[in-house]
């Protein structure tokens, strides 16, 4: 599936990150998420953009 939603918990653990983390994260806009129903949800397509943003903006730092 194209896109695949994920939880908060599957980010986390995908990232290798303290979920506290993750939320603190997404929170504050840094991470690409959604709220639905009160809990973060995130398509896997951005959160792979996202890793890529990070790794351009750490290369060109």
């Amino acid at each position: 599936m194209a896109d695949e939603i994920l939880t908060l918990k599957e980010v986390a653990d995908y990232l290798k990150l303290a979920e506290k983390t993750a939320y603190r994260l997404a929170a504050e806009g840094k991470l690409p998420g959604f709220k639905v129903g009160g809990g973060w949800r995130f398509k896997r397509e951005d959160v792979l953009q996202w890793i890529e943003n990070q790794k351009n903006k750490s290369c060109s730092e």
